[in-house]
């Protein structure tokens, strides 16, 4: 009688919801930063929470409009008009889906290291 094959895990890690788009450290901060400001930001404020310069705000702003995850409009109000970013109803559930594959990911890395679902005490 000959052992029996053991089929693979087929594409266990490949992690396709870990859109490239989002992935960037950058736009991931600006992501985390409008879904926990649901009203949306000012480009200023954006500024200061992401710690970003203005030439790299603008263009990951380009590419997060692009990818429709986000809205850039100009609001006039009281005193000067402001660029105010705010993340769009597609953008809020690609994020969030976004976020279930990271923890998947987590979970993973902690199960092979042989931890609980939190972070390793050492690699």
């Amino acid at each position: 009688m000959s052992p029996r094959k053991r089929e693979p895990e087929s594409h266990r890690f490949s992690y396709q919801g870990l859109e490239r788009v989002i992935h960037e450290r950058a736009r991931l901060s600006i992501l985390a930063s409008l879904l926990a400001h649901s009203k949306g930001l000012a480009f200023g404020e954006l500024l200061e929470l992401c710690d970003l310069t203005d030439g790299n705000l603008s263009r990951h702003l380009q590419v997060l409009q692009a990818a429709r995850l986000i809205t850039v409009s100009r609001d006039s109000g009281p005193g000067r008009p402001q660029t105010v970013c705010r993340i769009t109803p597609s953008g809020r559930r690609r994020f969030l889906g976004y976020l279930a594959v990271l923890e998947r990911v987590l979970h993973d890395a902690a199960n092979a290291l042989g931890t609980d679902h939190g972070a390793p005490t050492s690699l």
